[in-house]
């Protein structure tokens, strides 16, 4: 509904209504006005799954939707009928001679600068604007093509979406999948300490990188932008961004919504930034979702990784056999540690490790945490027959041989990726999860108990939210 709304703001496609067509839409829009909606999201699917039932409903409308992501999302996007498109195809500007990561090429763009030993946080406030500027020149172009009456994005992944729309006339409407605009300073706080690094530290990188200056000041003058070097920390964790958008879709209910400090909320106001909450967007049953993912290798185009013989367990047998146990009345125990710690990022995935002051790696990995959180749910759960015990359903990620030296129980069903949202509204007894905004909504919208074993942002936030 609000990207129809907002598609009546401004619209650069001319459409012409046949009064023999009207047909009611679930946008309130006739059928007959048929329009073009541009979604742009990350390779992160936290971030891309609130959106995909938004995009099956502009489809079911009548509409059409068109999505720029990774490979590594196009069987989630397609599932819903929207129109798939590599951004790496489309933004040569940025990934020709680098290699993509989730953050766009963040990685290159770090070892092109020098910038290997800086820690996440201020290497990522540093090439952010540098990034975007190479970006924005393919978005654009595709934007001119597609003609969108609306554009949905994401306010913490792609910025760069809101500044093309804005430069070229288009409404766009902000998808937050947090707990609200007081999540962020929270959550960034937690980020900051991971990576050693603090909110002091990050003003000085705005004072002092001739990188995020120079690239600041670029895209100042060829969009017209007016973006402060000081971008999303006056005050902190403030998304500047969204003064460019319609409006701002949060993925909780009113009352879950984070605290917002008041000089937060007039900053906003004097922005006239709106905030709508409209729960968790889950999806329609069986829809398929946006799950692990890797940069590189076959398992980067959606095939699974080897997992100790269970690679065929398809999402149907899956839920069979969770259904079977609930009409045996067994428990069923759901067992998933989100996308980021099970993938290929340096700093927060699988082999990652954050670098600390003295520019070396320190903490626990991704396998580290998913090592101790699989086992410990073994040890207290497992059975000598697949029978006994409660059903353990566990999704590995996309990681070869993910499990290393870990035997599971007989009683355990471990499978790269699950239909999670599925097996919750089946009825879990206990959803261990890393505690993900959207993992987290999803157990409160199933009355699932949770423990959560958090792995970074507000991940640690949402544990003691659990507690």
């Amino acid at each position: 509904q609000a990207l129809c709304n907002a598609s009546h703001s401004v619209c650069p496609i001319p459409v012409t209504a046949d009064s023999s067509l009207l047909v009611p839409s679930v946008c309130g829009m006739p059928i007959s006005e048929r329009k073009c909606f541009a979604f742009i999201f990350p390779m992160a699917s936290g971030h891309i799954n609130p959106s995909l039932p938004m995009a099956r409903s502009l489809v079911a409308a009548g509409h059409e939707v068109h999505y720029t992501c990774r490979e590594q999302m196009r069987e989630a996007i397609e599932d819903t009928g929207a129109t798939f498109h590599s951004d790496i195809e489309l933004m040569p500007e940025l990934y020709e001679g680098r290699e993509p990561d989730i953050w766009g090429a963040f990685e290159s763009i770090k070892r092109e600068h020098g910038l290997e030993g800086d820690n996440m946080a201020e290497a990522f406030f540093k090439v952010k604007p540098y990034g975007q500027d190479l970006m924005l020149p393919g978005i654009i172009r595709w934007l001119r093509s597609l003609r969108p009456c609306a554009v949905a994005y994401c306010p913490m992944m792609t910025e760069e979406a809101a500044y093309a729309a804005r430069f070229l006339g288009i409404p766009s409407v902000a998808l937050l999948t947090t707990a609200g605009a007081g999540s962020i300073p929270a959550s960034w706080k937690e980020f900051f300490s991971m990576c050693n690094s603090s909110e002091k530290a990050i003003f000085q990188v705005t004072e002092t990188s001739d990188l995020l200056r120079s690239a600041t000041d670029r895209l100042n003058e060829k969009y017209g932008l007016a973006l402060k070097y000081t971008q999303n920390l006056e005050p902190f964790g403030k998304l500047d961004v969204l003064k460019f958008s319609f409006t701002t879709l949060v993925t909780t209910c009113e009352h879950l919504q984070d605290p917002v400090t008041s000089d937060l909320q007039e900053a906003y106001a004097k922005d006239g930034v709106t905030f709508e909450a409209v729960g968790p967007l889950l999806d329609q049953e069986g829809a398929k979702r946006a799950a692990g993912h890797k940069f590189e290798g076959d398992h980067a185009n959606g095939k699974p990784a080897s997992q100790d013989g269970h690679r065929d367990i398809d999402a149907a047998e899956v839920l069979q056999q969770v259904a079977a146990a609930r009409d045996a009345g067994r428990s069923v125990v759901l067992v998933s540690m989100g996308t980021v710690i099970t993938g290929d990022s340096p700093d927060l995935g699988w082999d990652g490790r954050t670098i600390g002051a003295d520019g070396k790696r320190h903490g626990l990995t991704g396998r580290e945490l998913c090592h101790a959180a699989w086992g410990g749910a073994f040890d207290a759960l497992g059975a000598s027959s697949p029978e006994e015990g409660p059903l353990l359903v566990v999704s590995l990620g996309p990681q070869p041989e993910a499990l290393g030296g870990l035997v599971p129980p007989a009683n355990a069903l471990c499978v790269p990726t699950v239909p999670q949202v599925d097996i919750l509204r089946a009825g879990v007894d206990v959803f261990l999860t890393h505690g993900g905004q959207n993992s987290f909504n999803e157990a409160l919208s199933n009355a699932a108990p949770l423990v959560v074993c958090p792995g970074f942002g507000d991940q640690a936030v949402n544990a003691r939210k659990a507690e």
